[in-house]
Order: C-alpha cells, then sequence, then structure tokens
C-alpha cells in the first residue's frame, strides 16, 4: 500500500500484507488450543511441562466467545463463508460476531457492500441464513 493512500477497511484498503495475510475464527482458535492443551495434560506429570496462565486465559476466552463449538460446524462455517469470496479479515468477524441481519452485517463489516463487490443483499441474507442453520443444527 503507497504512502499516499489512507487506510480503510470500510474498503478493504487495509494494506497487502493484512489482506493476504490468514486468520482465524476465536472458534478455529478454541479448537487448536484444546488440542495442545489436552497434549499438555498428558505430560503433566513432568514438572517443565506446565501449563502456562496466558494460555490458560487465552483457552477461556475464546471458549468463551466462540460462536461454534462442534469441529464439523466449524469447518462448515469456514467453507459456507469462503464460497463468498470474503477477505480473510471479513470472514473472521462475521464468523465470530454472527450478524443476524444484512444490516448487522453491513455495519460491522461495511466493506461487504463496497461498489464493485458482488455482495448484494440477497447474497449477504443467503450467507447470513446458512450460517443461522448451521448454529441451530450444531
Amino acid at each position: 500500500m503507497s504512502g499516499e493512500e489512507e487506510e480503510n477497511a470500510a474498503e478493504l484498503k487495509i494494506g497487502d500484507e493484512f489482506l493476504k495475510a490468514k486468520c482465524l475464527m476465536n472458534c478455529e482458535v478454541s479448537l487448536i488450543l484444546e488440542h495442545k492443551y489436552e497434549q499438555l495434560q498428558q505430560r503433566a506429570e513432568d514438572p517443565t511441562n506446565q501449563i502456562s496462565q496466558v494460555f490458560e486465559k487465552s483457552l477461556q476466552y475464546v471458549k468463551r466467545f466462540s460462536r461454534y463449538k462442534n469441529p464439523d460446524a466449524v469447518r462448515q462455517v469456514r467453507e459456507i463463508l469462503s464460497r463468498y469470496q470474503l477477505a480473510e479479515f471479513e470472514l473472521c468477524v462475521l464468523g465470530n460476531l454472527c450478524p443476524e441481519t444484512v444490516e448487522e452485517a453491513t455495519s460491522i463489516v461495511p466493506s461487504l457492500k463496497t461498489k464493485g463487490r458482488v455482495h448484494d443483499d440477497e447474497a449477504i441474507e443467503k450467507m447470513l441464513n446458512d450460517l443461522s442453520l448451521i448454529k441451530k443444527f450444531e
């Protein structure tokens, strides 16, 4: 991103390094940390393998704010959102916050309505309905 151009997330002007970054939803981080926690628990008898307080607090945080708990549901959420050609950070914000209406989604992620993108209200509504179905059957 050139120094002259101002960053603006609402228009997806966030810098190349951020646009290309792989983001994870809270529910994905939760699965990763839970797996690591189980590994650490198995080696807990070794006093050098104690679980740090930061690790435990991080795990508590992502578990508390994860909208999806089931690993299959987590995978489905990413698959569904990936179909809509979202930037990684858009995908994660929508997956973390689970907006229920088009208005909520576009106020949280204004770049969904950026000129030249294929996200009209109907497409956004379908995406939100798909997500709500996963949540309902989880």
